[in-house]
């Protein structure tokens, strides 16, 4: 019986983002509806974490807005990692802040994180008309720092922003040479804020970058479907699975509702999957 591993967002840092990103609601540039805040107290973290955990989630991403890590980030996300650690021990935990160096990596590896999470995005030509405030050669050097560190490293890209078909699989292509452990693959989410108007795949063309990612990077422990999947395999879920795909994300997203955890859980068990209890499953 094959296994799937089901993962959580916490967004403990909310719609503070100085930087342009054209499909970001975080970017406080684009003035999006969105919920904001500061840092999240660290035991409404908890409590949220043991939740995500009791309805099978076995990794957990704490996500901050803004273009990286500063002191006070990295503190409060080290603090909070060894809280949850002491609490939760079996919970893998990820961060996704953005940049950042070997120094502040190693500190939050030391306090208790396990993976850090910085996507590509796109591919290198693409990606200055989906952001000028930063450059993609920064994000593939915070990937590198990342694997430096001795983290696990995750990261991935969003579909469907007008790219075109090269550009897809360019972004396959510098994301298998960097041996990721883990690949989550979004699909643009549209908000009416934001500047790219619509999202620009479909149905059939997100199955083949599932398998096309699973044929590139065969010795991925994870490859994760996550933002879009409500919209574009909502009852089709095992397409995904059949395509190489063995991860979803639980629950909501940064800023975006996803489904009910209970629902994908009684979905996975009608089509005959097991939810990961450890990261060695197969």
């Amino acid at each position: 019986m094959r296994t799937i591993f089901l993962c959580a967002i916490n967004n403990v840092l909310s719609g503070s983002c100085p930087e342009d990103c054209k499909f970001c609601t975080q970017s406080a540039r684009y003035r999006a509806r969105i919920e904001r805040y500061n840092f999240k107290d660290p035991e409404t973290v908890l409590a949220e974490a043991r939740r995500a955990r009791s309805q099978g989630a076995l990794g957990y991403c704490l996500v901050t807005a803004g273009r990286g890590l500063d002191d006070v980030k990295t503190e409060y996300i080290a603090r909070t990692a060894q809280r949850l650690t002491e609490e939760i021990p079996d919970l893998r935990l990820i961060a996704c802040n953005g940049t950042a160096t070997v120094e502040q990596l190693r500190y939050l590896k030391v306090h208790g994180i396990q993976s850090y999470n910085h996507n590509l995005e796109t591919s290198q030509r693409y990606y200055p008309q989906i952001c000028t405030t930063h450059s993609w050669e920064e994000r593939y050097a915070t990937c590198e720092a990342v694997k430096s560190a001795g983290l696990s490293l995750c990261s991935g890209g969003i579909f469907g922003m007008g790219e075109r078909p090269e550009d897809r699989l360019d972004l396959l292509e510098s994301l298998a040479e960097l041996h990721p452990d883990s690949v989550p693959l979004n699909f643009y989410l549209p908000n009416p804020a934001l500047p790219i108007p619509e999202r620009t795949i479909g149905h059939s063309e997100a199955l083949e970058i599932v398998r096309t990612a699973a044929r590139r990077m065969p010795r991925l422990s994870i490859l994760m479907v996550a933002a879009g999947r409500e919209a574009l395999f909502s009852g089709r879920e095992k397409e995904l699975f059949d395509a190489g795909a063995n991860a979803i994300v639980l629950g909501n997203y940064l800023t975006t509702e996803g489904e009910a955890p209970d629902r994908d859980r009684r979905r996975l068990e009608e089509l005959g999957y097991t939810v990961a209890e450890s990261c060695h499953a197969s």
